[in-house]
């Protein structure tokens, strides 16, 4: 019995090596944008248009819904695609971050 208990940890181990990889490999990040008291939402959406790609009405979404709930994701993807994103928004003066999701 000692055995096959031995057998089902090694296979729950395997099983959440790989989640963690799969995950790391897919692209589990994203920017998280924060509400701040200095930003005008015509500045925060063209940063969003600018820098993440967002059509206007995305951008007006995101920059209400940072508004009203205090942050908001904004763009998803590998953590070395969004870095340069992210940094991008702070030198801006925007609050993100990424993070895993």
């Amino acid at each position: 019995m000692q055995n096959i208990r031995m057998t089902e940890v090694e296979e729950d181990t395997l099983v959440d090596e790989d989640v963690a990889l799969d995950e790391a490999v897919s692209g589990g990040w994203h920017i998280v944008l924060y509400n701040d008291d200095h930003n005008t939402f015509d500045h925060v959406i063209d940063c969003l248009m600018a820098y993440c790609g967002h059509e206007v009405l995305q951008a007006e979404q995101c920059a209400l819904i940072v508004h009203t709930k205090g942050k908001c994701s904004v763009k998803n993807g590998d953590y070395d695609e969004l870095e340069p994103i992210c940094t991008a928004l702070t030198e801006r003066d925007l609050t993100a971050e990424v993070e895993p999701t």
